[in-house]
C-alpha cells in the first residue's frame, strides 16, 4: 500500500470589504432583509466575520444615531401637541355629527372618559 499525503485544506479567498459596505450589511441583517448565511454567499465574505461585524460594529451604528435627551424630549412634546390636536378634531366632528344627526353616538360607542370629554366640550362650546 502507498501512503497519501494529506494535502492541506484549502482556505477560501475573500475580498476586502470597505467599512461603508460593512455598515451596509448590518443593516440590512438587522432590518431582517438578508440572513448571514445569504450576505455570505452575496458579498464573498465568510459568516465568521460578518458575526464579528455585528457585535463590533452594530454599537458603533446605534451611537451615530444617538440623539440628545434635549432632542428627544423635544421631539416627544411636538407628538403629544400633535396627537391632542387631532384628538380635539375628532371630538369636534363627533360634535358636529351629533348635532346634525341628533344621535348620541359618543355615550353608546365611545368610552366613558371619551364620551364625558366630549359632552364637556359640548358645553363649552354652546357658552
Amino acid at each position: 500500500m502507498t501512503s497519501q499525503k494529506k494535502q492541506p485544506c484549502r482556505k477560501k479567498e475573500y475580498q476586502k470589504i470597505s467599512f461603508d459596505l460593512k455598515l451596509s450589511i448590518i443593516d440590512q441583517i438587522n432590518n431582517g432583509q438578508i440572513s448571514v448565511n445569504h450576505a455570505s454567499n452575496k458579498y464573498n465574505v465568510s459568516r465568521s466575520s460578518i458575526d464579528y461585524w455585528l457585535k463590533k460594529l452594530s454599537n458603533f451604528e446605534s451611537k451615530s444615531k444617538v440623539m440628545s435627551k434635549n432632542d428627544e424630549l423635544k421631539k416627544l412634546r411636538e407628538k403629544v401637541e400633535e396627537l391632542e390636536f387631532i384628538k380635539e378634531l375628532q371630538q369636534d366632528i363627533i360634535i358636529d355629527f351629533q348635532d346634525i344627526t341628533g344621535k348620541e353616538l359618543s355615550k353608546k360607542l365611545l368610552p366613558k372618559t371619551l364620551a364625558k370629554e366630549i359632552e364637556t366640550r359640548k358645553r363649552n362650546r354652546l357658552k
